[in-house]
């Protein structure tokens, strides 16, 4: 009877045993107090199970928690229409007045609550580690600036596919992020090539440049995907890395096989764009993705916090270590690579012949792929965050070219 999971059960039969062997008999084999088998006595109304539920109060001078009407409709509101969101940032953002274990039970209740998709490798967490590195540029002798790229398959996320079935959407993002302050940059392709991977490179490289980064003792870090490092049995450095290795001082590095705990980072982000934005927008055209992805990308760079960072967002990080970097380091918009690819095999040669230069004819020694710099508007007329309006991006690279494709 110990076990019984209905106390007023055990205490019928405490009171039944009492009456037949006594109080302190009772007690002994209860494991209770001599006390406490006379009050249930007491209670008790012989015939019946009256008299053995509790009497418990409240405690005086302290009364029972309530969630306001307000609050609770606000906080499923919210849920409905940022679904991928957590009630910690919920809470945060909109200033609700409702623990966070509160917020998560109206979601259970309402039947709002869903489980992440969890990758199936668990990363280790090396934030502060990374937290102590140098951001772009490296003041020591070792190299402690990392870019992790990383290419992100689009087809296989339910929400998205028809979409990009019905409207030839991109298949593949290409996605490259600076691992101390967070900053993400993507470019998306019908492809995941080489030649498509080093074109993004470039843009990326000359981007951080424009910007005032000094790229000095930097690494950009991939896995050993094709294209990264091209074919396996390939005697010569890829195209990728000879872009790469084309500016002074930049090297690349290639993790170990196997080894995926260490492009953690562009992991990590990889995963949190698919809860904030594949799994919730919907596009009508190529256009209408690309405007979304661009939002998305200013958002993330620019408002979002990182609770990983202690509340901070990637340009705060920026300003806290080196104020001399470019506000427009963090405006670069989605960028469409086929269109740019397109752009780059279509134009005329020197003599003046429209000559369509191939990319497995693309020679791997030849100078990489440098799209031209120029001005670029890259947010929208009147945005603006924290007090800066950067209407234009200032020497912002791929800029005229970007706008010719357009």
């Amino acid at each position: 009877m110990r076990l019984c999971k209905d106390p007023k059960w055990f205490r019928y039969e405490m009171v039944r045993y009492a009456r037949e062997h006594g109080v302190k008999p009772t007690a002994r084999a209860f494991n209770t107090t001599p006390k406490t088998v006379r009050k249930w006595l007491s209670r008790w109304q012989p015939g019946s199970m009256r008299g053995l539920e509790d009497r418990r109060s409240e405690p005086s001078g302290k009364k029972p928690s309530r969630i306001e009407e307000k609050q609770r409709e606000l906080a499923i509101e919210l849920k409905k229409k940022l679904r991928s969101w957590g009630a910690q940032r919920i809470r945060r953002d909109f200033s609700l007045t409702i623990s966070e274990k509160a917020i998560r039970k109206i979601w259970r209740e309402e039947g709002l609550s869903r489980k992440k998709r969890r990758k199936h490798k668990t990363k280790n967490d090396l934030r502060e580690i990374k937290a102590k590195w140098c951001i772009f540029e490296s003041k020591t002798l070792r190299n402690e600036v990392q870019i992790d790229v990383d290419t992100k398959y689009l087809y296989d996320i339910p929400e998205y596919w028809p979409q990009m079935r019905r409207y030839n959407l991109p298949r593949f993002q290409f996605t490259a992020r600076e691992v101390v302050s967070g900053l993400q940059f993507t470019g998306y392709a019908s492809e995941c090539t080489l030649t498509v991977a080093s074109l993004f490179a470039q843009i990326i490289i000359d981007h951080l440049k424009a910007c005032g980064v000094n790229l000095q003792g930097s690494r950009i870090q991939t896995d050993n995907g094709t294209e990264f490092i091209g074919s396996w049995s390939a005697k010569e450095t890829s195209l990728f890395t000879n872009t790469v290795l084309a500016e002074k001082g930049l090297s690349h590095h290639t993790i170990p096989p196997g080894a995926h705990t260490y492009q953690a980072d562009v992991e990590t982000v990889h995963g949190i764009i698919e809860n904030e934005f594949f799994v919730v927008e919907q596009f009508d055209s190529a256009k209408t993705f690309f405007e979304k992805a661009t939002a998305y990308i200013l958002w993330f760079n620019i408002a979002r916090k990182n609770s990983y960072k202690q509340n901070r967002t990637p340009w705060n990080i920026i300003t806290e270590r080196d104020q001399s970097i470019s506000p427009n380091i963090a405006t670069l918009p989605a960028i469409n690579l086929d269109q740019i690819l397109k752009f780059q095999l279509l134009k005329p040669n020197k003599r003046g012949y429209l000559y369509v230069q191939y990319p497995y004819s693309v020679d791997y020694k030849a100078e990489p792929l440098r799209p031209a710099t120029a001005r670029l508007r890259v947010l929208p007329s009147g945005f603006t965050h924290d007090g800066f309006l950067p209407t234009t991006s200032q020497g912002s690279p791929a800029g005229d070219l970007l706008r010719r494709c357009n």
